[in-house]
C-alpha cells in the first residue's frame, strides 16, 4: 500500500470498496440461507420460512453489485476492461448463477410437488454456493496477480485465475456467507428450525476461524511480504470469528450476527486496502500494474459521478434502512399456512365470491330490448 491521497480516484476506489463490502455483507446471509435450504429445512413449510427470511431484501441487496460494477465502468474503465477479460469466464458462471436463482424463487411454487419443489431447493442452493465461492476467488486473484501486459489486456489462460492462493480466497467468502446464513436464520426463526440453524453456525464457526487464520498468516507472509500491517483488517476478522464461536453457543444471535457481518466486512475492506493504489496486480511486471491513477476516467467525469453518489447514496441506504426495520421480525413456521394446491386455491376464490355448483356464475349481460 503506497501514501494514501484522497483525490477523486482515491474517492472512487474507497467508493467500491463500500459498495463490494456491502454487497458481500448483505448478499453473504442470503447466499447462505441458500446454500443451507436443502439441508436444514426439513419439510417444504421450513423451506418457505427460509425462503420468506430473505423474501424481502435478496434482490435488493443485488443492486449493489449492479452498482459497483457501473461505477467500476464509469470511474475506472481500463480496469473494467481488462478484469471482464480476464474473469470472463468466472464472471459469466456468477451471472448465470444469479439469474437462474432468481428463476428459481419465482418457479419453486409453480407445481405443488415434492420432487418439483426438492430440484428447484437443489437448484437455489447450488446458484447461491457458485456465487459466494466465485467472488472470492476473484478478489484474491486480483491480489495475488495475474499475466497483464504492459498493453493492459490479459495474457495468461483460465488456469492462471485458480492459484492455490485465489481457491483459499473462494473458501474463505463460501465460509463466511454459509455461517452468515446460518446465524441469520437464528435472528430470524422460532423453534426446530432455529435450533437447527444454531447448530450449523456452532458447527462452522470454528472451521470459518481456522480457515481465515490460515488465510491471514498465508496473505502476509507467503503473498504480500513485508506489508505486514495492511493484514491487520484480516487478523482483527479472524479475531471477530473467535468471538463469533462464542456467541453462537449462547445463543445470542443479534450479536453473531453483528460480528459475522463486520468480519466479512473487515476481510473484504481489508483486501482493498492491501490492494490500494492498485486495481489490479500483473503478475508478469510490477511495472504493468493497474493502478487507479492509469486507468481513470477523466476528472470531469469523476466530477459528476461525485455529486451524484453524494446526492443519491443516502437516499438509497435510507430506503433500504427502512426495509429492514419494517422486516425485522422472526418468522414462525408454526404459524405459516400450508401451500394450498391449485385446485384448492380456485375453491377459495369461488366460495368467496359466492360461486356454488347450485349457483353458477352468470354472464353480465343486459336482456335484449324489443
Amino acid at each position: 500500500m503506497a501514501n494514501f491521497a484522497l483525490d477523486l480516484e482515491t474517492f472512487w476506489f474507497l467508493a467500491l470498496g463500500f459498495l463490494w463490502v456491502g454487497y458481500l455483507v448483505l448478499e453473504g446471509f442470503d447466499f447462505g440461507v441458500g446454500m443451507l435450504l436443502p439441508f436444514i429445512g426439513k419439510s417444504d413449510k421450513d423451506r418457505r420460512v427460509m425462503m420468506n427470511s430473505i423474501g424481502p431484501h435478496w434482490d435488493g441487496n443485488e443492486v449493489w453489485v449492479i452498482t459497483a460494477g457501473a461505477g467500476t465502468f464509469a470511474a475506472f474503465p481500463d480496469w473494467y476492461a481488462t478484469l471482464f477479460s480476464a474473469y470472463f469466464l468466472p464472471l459469466l458462471i456468477i451471472v448465470v448463477a444469479l439469474v437462474v436463482r432468481a428463476v428459481a424463487f419465482e418457479y419453486r411454487g409453480k407445481h405443488d410437488t415434492a420432487r418439483w419443489k426438492g430440484n428447484w431447493d437443489r437448484i437455489i442452493a447450488l446458484t447461491s454456493f457458485l456465487p459466494a465461492l466465485l467472488w472470492g476467488v476473484a478478489l484474491t486473484g486480483i491480489i495475488n496477480g495475474v499475466p497483464i501486459g504492459k498493453d493492459m489486456q490479459f495474457t495468461g489462460n483460465f488456469f492462471d485465475l485458480v492459484q492455490p492462493f485465489a481457491l483459499m480466497g473462494g473458501l474463505v467468502t463460501f465460509l463466511l456467507s454459509l455461517l452468515c446464513g446460518a446465524v441469520f436464520l437464528g435472528l430470524k426463526t422460532h423453534g426446530e428450525l432455529r435450533e437447527r440453524a444454531r447448530t450449523v453456525a456452532q458447527r462452522v464457526a470454528p472451521i470459518t476461524l481456522g480457515i481465515l487464520l490460515i488465510f491471514a498468516l498465508w496473505t502476509t507472509w507467503g503473498v504480500l511480504g513485508d506489508v505486514i500491517p495492511n493484514v491487520l483488517l484480516l487478523t482483527a476478522a479472524a479475531t471477530l470469528t473467535g468471538a463469533v464461536v462464542l456467541t453462537t453457543r449462547r445463543g445470542t444471535e443479534g450479536w453473531s450476527f453483528l460480528l459475522v457481518s463486520l468480519t466479512i466486512a473487515f476481510a473484504v475492506g481489508g483486501l482493498f486496502v492491501i490492494l490500494y493504489p492498485n486495481v489490479m496486480v500483473s503478475s508478469t511486471d510490477a511495472a504493468f500494474n493497474l493502478t487507479i491513477y492509469n486507468t481513470a476516467s477523466g476528472s470531469y467525469t469523476l466530477t459528476v459521478m461525485t455529486i451524484v453518489a453524494l446526492v443519491m447514496l443516502p437516499i438509497v441506504l435510507f430506503y433500504q434502512a427502512v426495509t429492514y426495520y419494517v422486516f425485522r421480525g422472526r418468522l414462525d413456521p408454526d404459524t405459516l399456512e400450508a401451500s394450498p394446491s391449485l385446485p384448492e386455491a380456485v375453491a377459495k376464490v369461488a366460495d368467496k365470491v359466492g360461486i356454488t355448483e347450485e349457483h353458477p356464475p352468470q354472464a353480465n349481460v343486459d336482456p335484449p330490448t324489443a
